[in-house]
């Protein structure tokens, strides 16, 4: 099965790029993001195109983070781990400068990166049953390489309460603290995209990216982006491979608790 359904809509320059592991709950595994990765820097020389929407297959936009992989990954080389990690952070930052509007709709649970994606896309919609976490720290990680975009989404002080506690917040929370702008009931998520691709529509194709151009240079600087960059990757492998992180990644996968939720043994 394809890991990325490539979709041309109805509307002329709109494309829809689709998360297509539905079994895994479209789990962010290497073959997909380097998939994606490289769909999006074609993308980025079309001319033609006036909009891009990022989705999920099923009733889940992404789980985020392949754990099975990531397990893997804890044992392969440094180098090796640096790579997958690369990839990961290279997709994120080539969503967040796309020439073009860029929207993702979250019509299910979100998770860990996936949170990413999201926050790097232009505009984000969701369905009012969807619900996210920034779950990394209940597996012995941190969100480490999204984070710098989920600040900038959810803001900095409601980052502090939800990195650090890994707990589970509704589409009206993500709305109110403005990782998602806007949250309808499911079954005008369809129709709500379509508004939206309209109301972009109607702006003149190369206004739309010198505005996105003017969007860039807000943002924090090259070289604050740059820095930052090498000390999350650094900060996710070593996490990865730290004895925590393992176990971490075994006890959810092995459907049971972390060593550091059992009680300590009773004093002698």
């Amino acid at each position: 099965m394809e890991t990325i359904l490539l979709e041309q809509r109805i509307e002329p320059g709109v494309v829809t790029l689709t998360l297509n592991r539905p079994k895994v709950r479209n789990a962010l595994d290497g073959k997909l993001v380097e998939t994606l990765l490289k769909r999006l820097e074609k993308l980025a020389e079309d001319r033609t195109l006036r909009a891009l929407v990022l989705r999920g297959s099923g009733d889940t936009f992404s789980s985020g983070a392949d754990l099975a992989t990531m397990r893997l990954m804890a044992d392969a080389s440094p180098d090796e781990n640096l790579d997958d990690a690369h990839r990961l952070l290279s997709l994120i930052a080539q969503l967040n400068q796309f020439p073009t509007p860029t929207l993702a709709l979250v019509q299910g649970p979100a998770f860990g990166g996936a949170l990413g994606l999201i926050a790097a896309c232009d505009i984000a919609l969701a369905a009012n049953t969807a619900h996210f976490a920034l779950s990394e720290v209940r597996l012995g990680l941190a969100p480490a390489i999204i984070s710098p975009y989920v600040a900038r989404a959810m803001g900095f002080r409601n980052l502090r309460r939800y990195m650090l506690t890994g707990e589970l917040f509704d589409a009206e929370e993500a709305k109110r603290m403005g990782l998602i702008q806007i949250v309808v009931p499911g079954n005008r998520l369809e129709a709500t995209l379509a508004d939206l691709l309209d109301e972009l529509l109607k702006g003149g194709p190369e206004a739309i990216r010198a505005a996105k151009t003017l969007i860039r240079r807000l943002q924090p600087s090259f070289h604050d982006e740059v820095r930052l960059a090498d000390e999350t990757l650094a900060l996710l492998t070593r996490l990865r491979a730290s004895p925590e992180g393992r176990e971490g990644l075994s006890a959810f996968l092995e459907k049971r608790r972390p060593a550091w939720r059992n009680p300590a043994p009773e004093p002698d």
